[in-house]
């Protein structure tokens, strides 16, 4: 397995999206069925799909899927296909699925690099569909994986890594000719998210702050990343001091001078690649009224950071189970 650690402050943005590239060693199984499972989806095609990249035509259904976007590996086994290839952008290891994904494979996927995808690897594994449906979003990562097979990438107007649950599943769902079994997993999570807001109305109008921190220092999440759309989901209000640094991305950083941005009436915050007693340590960190006052959360666990992180209908299902107790308990003193 190799690993990139962050270098500049665009990389810090590709580490705070918790970007980790892995390779695997085991032996693709090419003959594995990606529609096996659920309901029959021959009907759905041909589909086209529309994409920032223009429209994608799928003309039958995928038998060897390649799922490289973040999440788009666990999406696709939500809907009862195994990919061939995927990618383990949280470098949980081994197949790359976290403890929160209930489903497994078969045979284990052949592990492709996440920002930097092996082209010569993909090919060899002769998908009929490419899921790319988060992930930096580049127009040459959709060419070179387009040339391979139809590539699925991230909607219209989208930008890098901001790719929601509700449109991967979509995406994923439509690709696979299993639109109906995405609606299902869609309407069902739905419904524990507003659930989980009515059991906590103190939620409702709180301001938080939902940050990182990496070997760079402290960072903050915007609106339209994945984290801050389930806090507001569940009724919070992302600290509007923090939107206004937004410049159009998920993830802004946050210098020494800065770090007060991150004092809220809950403050959020995980470790990526580092210790959580680097979060503890930093004298900056106990300056933050938040967290003299007990309204701060560090999310020490890697498993629920991870699945706060993930963004998938799995990885939400579990933060909902076991990040809004922490938050809750936060809030009451």
């Amino acid at each position: 397995m190799s690993s990139r650690s962050p270098l500049s402050v665009a990389a810090l943005v590709a580490a705070a999206a918790l970007v980790l590239a892995g390779c695997g060693d085991d032996d693709p199984d090419t003959d594995t069925q990606s529609g096996a499972g659920g309901s029959s989806s021959g009907g759905a095609f041909p589909v086209t799909i529309e994409t920032a990249f223009g429209e994608v035509t799928i003309e039958e259904e995928p038998q060897t899927v390649v799922a490289l976007g973040w999440s788009d590996a666990e999406t696709a086994l939500a809907l009862g296909v195994q990919p061939v290839g995927a990618s383990d952008w949280l470098a949980v290891g081994g197949d790359g699925l976290g403890e929160w994904v209930e489903e497994s494979y078969d045979e284990a996927p052949e592990m492709i690099e996440t920002q930097e995808p092996d082209l010569e690897a993909i090919a060899a594994l002769q998908p009929d569909l490419i899921l790319d449906t988060r992930s930096d979003a580049t127009q040459e990562r959709y060419d070179s994986l387009s040339q391979i097979a139809p590539t699925v990438g991230q909607p219209e107007g989208v930008g890098p890594y901001m790719t929601t649950w509700q449109q991967q599943l979509e995406l994923v769902g439509q690709a696979l000719g299993k639109a109906e079994e995405a609606q299902v997993l869609a309407d069902d999570l739905e419904q524990r998210i507003a659930d989980a807001a009515a059991a906590h109305p103190e939620f409702a109008g709180t301001e938080v702050a939902v940050g990182a921190y990496t070997s760079q220092g402290f960072g903050a999440y915007v609106r339209g990343d994945g984290r801050v759309d389930l806090m507001e989901a569940l009724g919070f209000v992302n600290k509007a001091a923090i939107e206004d640094e937004a410049g159009g991305t998920f993830f802004i950083p946050v210098g020494d001078e800065q770090v007060p941005l991150l004092d809220s009436e809950l403050t959020v915050v995980f470790p990526i690649f580092v210790e959580v007693g680097e979060i503890t340590s930093n004298p900056l960190w106990g300056t933050l009224t938040s967290v003299q006052e007990g309204r701060a959360v560090i999310l020490e666990d890697k498993t629920v950071a991870d699945a706060f992180s993930a963004g998938s209908v799995s990885a939400v299902g579990y933060a909902l189970d076991n990040a809004v107790p922490l938050f809750a308990e936060a809030l009451a003193g």
